[in-house]
């Protein structure tokens, strides 16, 4: 008999460390969510700052253009017809 009991306590202590593995494992994939969801985050407020500085740098070669830099002339005159199509496209939408 006393060899049962020792093989039930057995069975309970390892139960007892899976259980306690269980907890700490659950406890680190909590904090693992918790770092994906920053760094998602992070991830996007690099994307719109990325986007913005883009922005900014196509609106800075125009203006370059625009002063007399000869780099830039047919993507500054593309852009500009761009701007047109799309004023006409505003005001033929109002007009309808």
């Amino acid at each position: 008999m006393g060899n049962i009991e020792d093989i039930v306590d057995s069975l309970e202590n390892k139960i007892s460390k899976v259980l306690h593995k269980l907890e700490l494992l659950k406890l680190a994939n909590s904090k693992l969510n918790e770092e994906l969801e920053v760094s998602k985050k992070e991830i996007q407020n690099q994307k719109l700052l990325v986007a913005n500085w883009e922005e900014k740098y196509e609106a800075l070669k125009v203006a370059n253009t625009i002063l007399g830099g000869d780099d830039n002339k047919r993507e500054t005159k593309l852009k500009i017809n761009a701007l047109i199509r799309e004023i006409d496209h505003c005001i033929a939408q109002l007009s309808d």
